[in-house]
């Protein structure tokens, strides 16, 4: 999920999420050769491909950079690289994009800063043959581009919204702690979370929501204000895990009753929280999985012209909690530090 993180322990941790989304050229657009050998397809030394990120900062799409790059420079393709300043630079990514489409690309990945800016240079891409898929968020519609590689952000919500329901308190008073709703990973997993709660917008056990900026401090400031308001909330939604995390403090330091916390992204960092307790449950996405599809599609097309599937190619989600629900597929935290990413 798209969102830039604030604090140090921010910077270790990731979104959506939810969440969040923009961009800093590396030099004009930074060239990363690789080696001679070439692997699938029509894959050679002569192709390269665009990657285009938002910002490193955020472990999230630092991760989802690297494994996308790296899986590229195994089949013996060169890289230039584009990555993201602020929350929503999609001018940026328009610059990135025509320097690409001038470079000769055969493919682009794109990580889009904003769901419409882009579909005019997307389309003038695709209109010169080059392929371009989207990672972690699509564009709108999803069709402007050749096919979208992210996770499933409603189902993901969707995947704590039944565990809270299953799990959490009895007399909910839920508080909702979001990003910019405008924002695909964002909307989504906030509409899965109600739908897998069994709720809707506007039902009245939502007692107070929020729009945070997907980081520590800003989750730490809202969930202060919410609970000044609303000082019986027992079950928090949140964005991503570094917004749950300050959640957390501001509940440890105004709150009375146990609060139960859900979010969504599967970082290192969240799932340390899940094992300390800290967070109740949080679905895991997997940013080096969208990277490896992205690129053994490119692949396909290089070799004769395939296209992958239009629309979303979900790359998954996995409830990961110590406190498992009847009936509901979830993974503990051992498993979860197995397999996380970020650092740890």
């Amino acid at each position: 999920m798209k969102i830039a993180l604030s604090t140090a322990r921010a910077a270790r941790a990731g979104i959506a999420a939810v969440a969040l989304s923009s961009l800093m050229l590396v030099g004009a657009c930074s060239n990363s050769s690789s080696g001679d050998t070439s692997s699938g397809g029509d894959a050679s030394k002569d192709v390269t491909i665009g990657i285009v990120e938002l910002n490193l900062s955020n472990p999230f799409f630092a991760t989802l950079e690297k494994n996308t790059e790296a899986a590229a420079t195994s089949k013996g393709w060169k890289v230039m690289k584009a990555e993201a300043k602020v929350p929503g630079d999609s001018a940026t990514q328009v610059t990135a994009i025509e320097n690409m489409i001038n470079k000769g690309v055969k493919a682009i990945v794109l990580d889009p800063a904003n769901p419409t800016a882009l579909v005019d240079v997307v389309k003038k891409a695709r209109d010169k043959g080059i392929l371009v898929v989207t990672v972690n968020a699509t564009l709108t519609p999803i069709d402007a581009a050749d096919a979208t590689f992210a996770t499933d952000n409603e189902a993901a919500g969707e995947l704590i919204g039944k565990w809270a329901k299953a799990v959490g308190p009895a007399d909910p008073q839920i508080a909702m702690l979001d990003f910019d709703l405008s924002d695909g990973p964002s909307k989504g997993r906030h509409d899965g979370f109600l739908k897998g709660y069994g709720i809707a917008d506007g039902d009245p056990l939502i007692v107070g929501t929020a729009l945070t900026q997907g980081t520590v401090d800003t989750g730490q400031q809202q969930m202060e204000s919410l609970l000044s308001a609303h000082p019986d909330i027992n079950l928090v939604y949140t964005i991503n895990e570094p917004t749950a995390h300050g959640a957390a403090t501001a509940i440890k330091n105004l709150s009375k009753n146990p609060v139960t916390i859900v979010s969504v992204d599967g970082a290192c960092s969240g799932v340390q929280d899940v094992k300390d307790g800290v967070i109740g449950a949080t679905a895991m996405q997997f940013p080096s999985k969208m990277g490896t599809m992205a690129v053994d599609a490119i692949a396909a097309y290089l070799a004769d012209g395939t296209k992958p599937q239009s629309g979303l190619n979900d790359s998954g989600s996995v409830l990961i909690t110590d406190k498992p629900a009847p009936g509901l597929d979830s993974q503990d935290s051992t498993w979860g530090l197995a397999n996380c990413w970020g650092e740890k």
